[in-house]
């Protein structure tokens, strides 16, 4: 709660406000966060004021947190200006983009919990650093710092760096918590617990979690999302002095949601296709929850109800001890273990009428050996009964990809560093060690599949002129067996030092500089692959099943990196200041990045230059804070994964390529009165492609130079206008987003529309210790668009200018309702 976070950071001893009055807080207006004390994207042990920083920083409070509970970790990042948020994939593995990184998922954005990363690296193949983290009551607040010094004191975060803040037991020295019920009308329930008290003096133990079970944001026809986490945390605090356990077990499984088909008006305009929901129907579900793929050596059970399943068990000690008047010792230390096992239906291809699927499917009928074969029938693969000429309203096919990746990762991470206050100097000096293990399993098969929610598998079967079979071309749906297969165990090790000082020059003016040197090593063995057919004279189906090859090739790569930061804060009024930054930093490259291609040569160190000159100002009516960035990718490897439906293979192409990102964020609050605010979060930035050549399968040269980075809209404006009725028991927020249009492909040749989302958030004080909540989502209902389809290619879509395509829009409305009983 509010009050009580008020006395962490100001590290008072309380016993904490009534219950009534915690509750008001909790849904009052949103206080100016000038005076908060920050602790991410710097290292010195000194205390430093919001407004003191010399870089970019948001914060988000318990108050904005229990207001708007956020669906998943990546829908916590979208309150934060700079920040482009898919989070359109449910509550794992969405992507987040910081002031025009032309990168995905967590690759270039950091995930904090508690100032050290969630994971190391971010960006593992099939494993973002979100599916290792669920946000729950037992979050304190959050800092997320854009740019800046974030690459300086934390690995692989060039874009910036979020930080998960905890509570602790020693915050409610009396004695606290609350549980939390919310009912989605997805048919969801679950419920969020936590209970903190001081045990002993300057000892405290808290302990909370969630668990759920639902059918999913999406119809998948079964139960999709079900589990939980649980946190137990036992600190020591004396103001001087402190240590931290805290021990977190996740074991949750939710869907992955992909692309879905969509259609055009006659007047160019983007709507579903006849019989399938884009707001809340989805390919994946219930006609294919469980299915046996052929294989080598036998069948793979391939179970869609187990999404994407975390189970990660995480343990981290955390000590302060003061070795002298203004010299401490700091030590933060993780062991994380964990099994990520993530399946899921990826359509892919194209979505083509039932008739061009006949013209295709005798051709590929023809090349694998049929050569009797005149003409094509579909059949359902569940009861063998025909697939009509208009199936479902719509009359379309589409392939789909039953992909199965299991990624086990255990990590030990160790952070320790010297801080020391001289004079005017804060002084830091510290080194990070990881080390981390982790295996890459991969198999995937290829059906075929009718456009419907919870779509069937079709068989193909040839027949010749007479009518009679002559072979099939699918087998129980599929058109190719293991059309994917990887094998991979890769050890990594990073070894960073880094250094730091900020020098309060003058009362009003403080400068800093910091550097980094990091050093990667990664060994590993990936498997060799070959094509085996299964033997089944009946279809061709199984004639190039990829398996393991012979042997293993060994992987040994070392790359390292310097980066250095250099800022500067003239806070000419206790209320008002300016800062200026230039960062010349690097990201390295993942060892994941070889999971599936062990002899790759293309991958090198990323650098990576930032400047940023900023504005801030905070009052009771009016707070502020504006920045201007500029951010330069010098060289940055771009691998085009896109899927060949004749083949049911993937094929690759890679170019070597710059991006360059001139912006301006704000974002600021007006109170004019108490009883309403209006809130603004706003990025416009023009973000561009450079030096993009690369020659194409037909050997002509393509320059993308000067493009729209891939999905990335140029102007986004988050606007919040809220108001606190009856002596503030009751406030309610409308929250109204609009982004401009994007492109699915960097050939900017598919674009994705403008839109505008509505959500509404309502938290009313119903007794000195009820609170009830209302959270609405996509409002109105709206179709929008966050990306296209990636397996259709990233260089150029190969769904641009067809009449129908695959796409990923976010969920239709979504409503929430809980109640909260506080203790």
């Amino acid at each position: 709660m509010l009050v009580r976070f008020a006395c962490s950071v100001a590290a008072l001893t309380c016993s904490g406000a009534g219950l009534a009055q915690e509750m008001a807080a909790a849904v009052a207006s949103p206080a100016s966060d000038f005076d908060a004390i920050i602790v991410t994207g710097r290292a010195a042990g000194s205390e430093m004021r919001k407004a003191e920083a010399s870089y970019a920083i948001t914060t988000i409070d318990q108050q904005s947190l229990k207001l708007a509970p956020p669906i998943s970790t990546a829908d916590t990042f979208r309150r934060v200006p700079g920040f482009w948020v898919e989070s359109s994939g449910g509550e794992g593995s969405n992507n987040v983009r910081s002031r025009g990184i032309p990168t995905d998922g967590y690759s270039s954005v950091g995930l904090q919990e508690n100032s050290l990363p969630v994971q190391y690296d971010g960006a593992l193949g099939y494993l973002n650093a979100d599916q290792s983290f669920r946000v729950d009551d037992t979050i304190a607040r959050v800092e997320a710092v854009r740019g800046g010094p974030a690459s300086i004191f934390s690995p692989n975060s060039p874009g910036g760096v979020v930080n998960f803040i905890t509570r602790r037991g020693t915050d409610t020295p009396g004695g606290a918590g609350s549980v939390r019920y919310t009912f989605t009308d997805t048919t969801a329930h679950r419920v969020d617990a936590w209970f903190g008290k001081e045990i002993a003096p300057n000892l405290g133990l808290l302990v909370g979690g969630f668990y759920r079970e639902g059918d999913g944001m999406r119809d998948m026809g079964f139960t999709a999302e079900k589990g939980g986490q649980i946190r137990a945390t036992l600190n020591y605090d004396d103001g001087d002095n402190s240590v931290l356990l805290d021990v977190r077990h996740l074991d949750d499984r939710t869907p992955f949601y992909l692309p879905v088909p969509l259609t055009f008006n006659s007047d160019g305009g983007i709507i579903a296709v006849p019989g399938f929901d884009p707001l809340r129907d989805t390919l994946a579900g219930s006609n294919n929850q469980r299915v046996a793929i052929k294989n080598v050596g036998g069948p793979f059970d391939f179970d869609l109800t187990e999404g994407s399943h975390t189970q990660l068990t995480a343990v981290t000690l955390e000590a302060k001890v003061r070795m002298a008047e203004g010299v401490h010792f700091e030590t933060r230390n993780r062991y994380r273990t964990s099994d990520i096992l993530r399946n899921a239906l990826f359509p892919t291809g194209n979505v083509d009428t039932i008739a061009n699927y006949r013209t295709s499917l005798l051709a590929q009928a023809r090349a694998g050996g049929l050569t009797g074969a005149t003409g094509i029938q579909l059949r359902y693969a569940d009861d063998g009964s025909a697939v009509p000429a208009d199936a479902n309203g719509n009359g379309l096919l589409v392939q789909g990809n039953f992909l199965s990746a299991s990624v086990p990762l255990d990590e030990i991470i160790s952070d320790n560093r010297i801080t020391a206050t001289v004079g005017n100097h804060a002084l830091a000096a510290g080194v990070t060690y990881a080390h981390s293990d982790f295996r890459f399993d991969r198999y995937m098969g290829t059906a075929l599949l009718d456009v419907r929610g919870n779509s069937r598998r079709v068989d193909a079967v040839a027949v010749d002129a007479a009518g009679a079979v002559v072979g099939r071309v699918t087998d129980d749906g599929f058109l190719r067996y293991g059309s994917l297969f990887d094998n991979a165990g890769i050890s990594t090790d990073n070894i960073a030092f880094y250094a730091g000082d900020e020098w309060q020059l003058t009362p009003e003016i403080r400068i800093d500089f910091a550097g980094r040197y990091e050093k990667l090593s990664f060994r590993g063995l990936v498997a060799n692959k070959r094509t085996v057919n299964l033997g089944d004279p009946t279809t061709i189906a199984d004639n190039n099943v990829t398996t393991f090859g012979d042997g293993y090739v060994r992987v040994n790569q070392r790359y390292d990196g310097f980066g250095w930061t250099v800022g500067g804060n003239w806070q000419f009024e206790p209320n008002m200041g300016m800062f200026a930054r230039y960062t010349d930093t690097f990201r390295l490259p993942s060892a994941g990045e070889w999971s599936g291609n062990p002899t790759r040569t293309d991958q090198g160190k990323v650098p990576i230059k930032m400047g940023e000159v900023g504005f801030k100002y905070g009052a009771s009516a009016v707070s502020l804070f504006a920045t201007a960035f500029w951010t330069k990718f010098e060289r940055l490897t771009l691998t085009d994964w896109y899927f060949d439906n004749a083949t049911s293979t993937y094929l690759s192409r890679v170019a070597i390529a710059g991006s360059e990102t001139f912006g301006v964020e704000a974002e600021a609050r007006v109170r004019p009165v108490g009883w309403f605010d209006l809130g603004l979060a706003l990025t416009w930035q023009d973000p561009n492609y450079k030096n993009f050549t690369y020659t194409d399968a037909t050997g002509n040269p393509v320059d993308f130079s000067g493009r729209q980075l891939i999905r990335v809209p140029k102007l986004a404006v988050r606007l919040t206008p809220g108001i606190n009725l009856f002596d503030d028991r009751l406030r309610g927020e409308v929250e109204v987003e609009h982004y401009t249009k994007r492109f699915a492909d960097i050939a900017n040749s598919q674009p994705l529309p403008a839109f505008t989302n509505v959500n509404l958030n309502l938290r009313a004080v119903v007794t000195e210790n009820v609170a009830a909540g209302l959270n609405v989502s996509n409002l109105f209902d709206t179709l929008q668009l966050t990306e296209g389809n990636p397996r259709a290619g990233s260089f150029v879509s190969g769904d641009a200018g067809a009449q129908y395509f695959l796409a990923r829009p976010n969920f239709g409305r979504i409503i929430r309702a809980s109640a909260t009983v506080s203790f």
